[in-house]
């Protein structure tokens, strides 16, 4: 990667964490890479809203893949002490989207000075965190006939620099299930003449480490409870309405799904055993990401040619990615590229993302484009 290339990206990079924004309130960091992306290259950019995109043109009758980064922040507070640190109380780039950013920008640049074998769509998405955003995005796939599509993600203790890679899936799915219970106020010293929701709610809850047994399923599933809401501080009126928040996760979105089927038949029969009315609501709704077998060994060869560490990964990530809804508009892979052995995980106060791997993954990306390295 060209070193003055490397040098902007890195200051960007800085920029960008001084300035994190959450989920849909990215306002100034897509203004600033659209910025960065109009004074560096001379790439078509595309402005789609909450997102946007650059477009590199091969030419007709070449391939047409695309690469995506995510660009919101998460609500850590930052307590490191870095010279770029976090200017916004509660808000930080504390799973690395500065880092991804960056890294595509420095890759754009590259293809826009040495150009590629392919047509191809630099996405920058937004909402990455609450899987708003790739939801909005993926459709871009079939409009533009995009054939393939990649994206990376840093991974802590795993070696500097080194490739992470599996088939399948690689991020489990996941998504937030709210069960709502409505009964029937009364005085708490009177019970039996209202309809309180604690029972049907302790039910479910007591029932949950059936529900997720192993040998039911195939991969992994787990439920976690997040919250329990019952009633309020009143000592004298029996709780009549309450909510059961939870976190349903699945290796395979098919196996998460059973098991929300199996929470709301459950739900519906407490309800009546109980008189209470119930409903559902759902949100942070992620896909599987599943890498297609066929992308993941394009990675595998650029690692292997570029003599970097390949490492495959065992098990798949329990935590989530937007990013499988693009891989359910076309075929392509997620990889990860190692932060380090004893570097802090993503989403805990002491984690900044490491600079020195964005040179990495620009060249995984270029070999994976056909775009030729030049002095």
């Amino acid at each position: 990667m060209n070193k003055e290339n490397l040098r902007k990206i890195t200051g960007l990079r800085h920029e960008l964490h001084a300035h994190p924004e959450l989920p849909t309130k990215e306002v100034w960091t897509k203004s600033r890479l659209m910025d960065f992306l109009k004074t560096n290259t001379k790439l078509e950019i595309v402005d789609k809203g909450a997102w946007f995109y650059a477009f590199y043109n091969a030419g007709e009758g070449k391939r047409t893949i695309a690469y995506r980064a995510d660009f919101d922040a998460v609500p850590v507070e930052e307590t490191i002490d870095l010279p770029y640190a976090s200017k916004f109380p509660g808000v930080s780039h504390k799973c690395g989207h500065d880092g991804h950013s960056a890294t595509l920008c420095g890759f754009a640049m590259e293809v826009d000075q040495n150009g590629a074998e392919c047509n191809i769509y630099f996405v920058f998405q937004h909402a990455e965190e609450t899987a708003d955003g790739a939801i909005v995005c993926a459709p871009l796939m079939k409009e533009k006939g995009i054939e393939e599509i990649f994206c990376y993600h840093n991974i802590s203790e795993y070696p500097e620099n080194s490739v992470v890679i599996m088939d399948g899936t690689i991020y489990c799915a996941s998504k937030g299930m709210i069960i709502k219970f409505t009964g029937t106020p009364t005085h708490a010293s009177a019970p039996e003449l209202g309809k309180n929701p604690a029972f049907a709610i302790a039910s479910i809850v007591n029932a949950i480490p059936e529900l997720i047994m192993p040998q039911k399923y195939k991969g992994l599933v787990l439920c976690t409870v997040i919250q329990i809401n019952v009633g309020e501080r009143a000592f004298g009126v029996s709780a009549s309405s309450g909510e059961l928040l939870l976190t349903i996760r699945g290796q395979y979105e098919a196996e998460m799904d059973a098991l929300q089927e199996a929470l709301e038949k459950m739900t519906k029969n407490e309800a009546e055993k109980y008189g209470l009315e119930h409903s559902f609501d759902f949100c942070d709704v992620f896909p599987e990401t599943a890498n297609h077998k066929e992308s993941a060994d394009k990675v595998r060869a650029v690692a292997k040619k570029l003599g970097l560490k390949l490492i495959e990964m065992e098990q798949p990530q329990r935590g989530s990615e937007d990013y499988g809804y693009f891989l359910k508009e076309t075929k392509g892979a997620a990889f990860c590229v190692g932060n380090g052995l004893d570097h802090p995980p993503i989403h805990t106060h002491e984690y900044d993302f490491p600079d020195k791997i964005m040179k990495t993954a620009v060249e995984v990306f270029k070999e994976l484009a056909g775009c030729p390295s030049k002095a």
